[in-house]
């Protein structure tokens, strides 16, 4: 039994509330456990100059820790933005690209915003999953308004991290089991299985295949779960 008396097997509880902001053209807020993160979606036409001529839309993403979002107060990246949130940023475009197709997106920038205001751990995949709410809800409205023929969205996307933790893997990792884990690894999937991307690092010792495809097992159902209460929350049928 781990520290939150959860399973091995068990999510922290998991809330999405979406159209959150006013402004954005997709919102919402996504708890994961004690884990916060405001994602939004801002579409526009400013296409990046390389695409020029390709006929493909785009879409970026920017990930930040607000001051006050961990035990310590972390400083505004005012500055530049630090290696750890580039790095962060990166795997959200990365994985949110992965679940369009950017030629029916021909015309618009999709800008995903990920502010994270309370973190316990999971901040990079609950991003994730809450960015492509807000993704899916604003090519949802480009659709409404006429802009688009039809939604770019070709699959529904999630992540979810796994660790070993005294050798035994776990599901969705809190801050205290993150900071101690042996091993720590991250999945982005979609709905149909494919690897998105994988995040695997062994932090206090090495893990094997037969452990690896345990954590594997483990994520997928994860991502099952995560992936049916967002199409409960944007109302899409099974």
């Amino acid at each position: 039994m781990r520290h939150s008396s959860r399973t091995a097997e068990m999510m922290r509880p998991l809330e999405i509330i979406t159209d959150v902001n006013l402004y954005a053209e997709g919102s919402c807020l996504i708890k994961v456990g004690n884990t916060h993160v405001l994602c939004t979606a801002s579409v526009d036409t400013q296409i990046p100059t390389w695409l020029e001529g390709q006929n493909k839309g785009w879409l970026t993403a920017e990930y930040a820790l607000l001051p006050r979002s961990t035990q310590t107060r972390v400083q505004r990246e005012t500055k530049g933005v630090a290696a750890r949130s580039q790095e962060i940023q990166r795997l959200i475009g990365r994985s949110l690209r992965a679940a369009l197709n950017l030629n029916a997106l021909a015309g618009f920038n999709v800008h995903i915003d990920c502010d994270v205001l309370q973190a316990d751990g999971g901040t990079r995949t609950a991003s994730v999953s809450g960015g492509f709410v807000a993704l899916y809800l604003a090519m949802q409205k480009l659709v409404n308004e006429g802009k688009l023929p039809r939604s770019p969205v070709q699959e529904f996307v999630a992540a979810v991290s796994c660790g070993i933790i005294d050798g035994e893997p776990v599901l969705d990792l809190d801050y205290a089991e993150d900071s101690h884990a042996d091993a720590d690894t991250n999945f982005i999937l979609t709905e149909s299985g494919r690897i998105v991307e994988i995040q695997a690092t062994a932090e206090g010792a090495t893990f094997n295949e037969n452990e690896f495809n345990e954590l594997f097992c483990l994520a997928k159902k994860g991502i099952h779960q995560i992936i049916c209460a967002q199409k409960k929350v944007l109302g899409v049928a099974d």
